[in-house]
């Protein structure tokens, strides 16, 4: 795999630089990282106990559409006990606490990946149960959010292509950020952080690559198809359920995302709850894109460089 030049530099929540502008992420590069955060271990907390983001959690996805996927209160009972063995490091809370704060968007977005994919990864991962700490990686795949500036993560108008290029640097500074706060460059939750906008067919970002990882492709459908449904700055309303499965849909045919998890998350949102297996998905087309949508659109630079932030 090809290394990938920092544009833009990386810091910490509180502001302290890891890397700079220009950085390659090479081998040598993520070494030197890893060993100077070596010395300083960060305490495992149980997500769940920490503040109210069990309660949240369960709050979310109560809320329309989601009570439609979360239906089955067995169903639910057994997702929440499963994530309530998750820890993570003391750092990815505070940035937990961070979006709450200031991004809302992003904090919901993060917790609901979170259970979208430990929801699918038991349909599509034989053993779940060993692997809830790599699933529960998926949902630190926004963390990078921190080196972008609030005003473009809020931004109701088209980006700037510098706006673009600075939203963009989230997934490689949140391989870099938790390469650093797990003390390990192939850590699962880095690689998520880094790939989870790449796609199978390699038009994703930032280094365009061919996703072929199962666990990565899980956290790529959800966190569009959430991104679909919940409210953005820059349309003025979501996508309704069907036509952000119509989407998704287009998408796994398309060869860019996988098809089988489409259809597994297809299949929850059926009220009868089939195996994703014997779940048959439409491909007619009969929703409707919100109107006034400004995202993809970009506009040009009026001033600033590409290489500042």
């Amino acid at each position: 795999m090809a290394n990938i030049r920092l544009r833009y530099p990386v810091y910490t929540l509180d502001q302290t630089p890891l890397l700079p502008a220009g950085t390659i992420l090479s081998e040598k590069s993520l070494h030197s990282l890893v060993r100077a955060n070596e010395r300083r271990p960060y305490k495992l907390r149980t997500l769940f106990s920490h503040g109210t983001i069990k309660k949240v959690v369960f709050h979310f996805i109560r809320q329309p559409p989601y009570r439609i996927i979360f239906a089955d209160n067995k169903q639910n009972t057994k997702l929440l006990n499963l994530l309530d063995r998750v820890l993570v490091v003391s750092p990815i809370l505070e940035s937990l606490d961070y979006f709450r704060q200031y991004d809302f968007y992003t904090y919901r977005h993060i917790l609901i990946v979170l259970a979208l994919t430990t929801l699918i990864c038991q349909d599509l991962v034989v053993d779940y149960q060993e692997l809830m700490q790599e699933i529960a990686a998926g949902a630190m795949h926004d963390i990078g959010k921190i080196c972008v500036p609030m005003q473009i993560l809020k931004k109701s108008s088209p980006l700037t292509q510098t706006e673009r290029a600075i939203l963009e640097h989230h997934a490689a500074a949140g391989f870099v950020l938790l390469c650093y706060y797990h003390q390990d460059s192939q850590h699962l939750a880095a690689i998520m952080a880094r790939d989870h906008h790449e796609r199978k067919d390699g038009s994703g970002y930032p280094l365009g690559i061919l996703l072929n990882d199962p666990m990565v492709e899980i956290v790529a459908v959800c966190d569009v198809y959430d991104a679909l449904i919940s409210p953005r700055p820059y349309r003025q309303t979501s996508y309704d359920n069907r036509t952000a499965l119509e989407e998704i849909t287009v998408m796994a045919e398309e060869g860019a995302i996988s098809w089988e998890v489409v259809q597994a998350l297809v299949a929850h949102n059926r009220k009868s709850k089939p195996h994703y297996t014997d779940c048959l998905v439409s491909k007619e087309k009969r929703g409707k894109p919100p109107d006034e949508s400004v995202y993809g659109i970009i506009v040009p630079d009026t001033n600033g460089s590409l290489d500042e932030i």
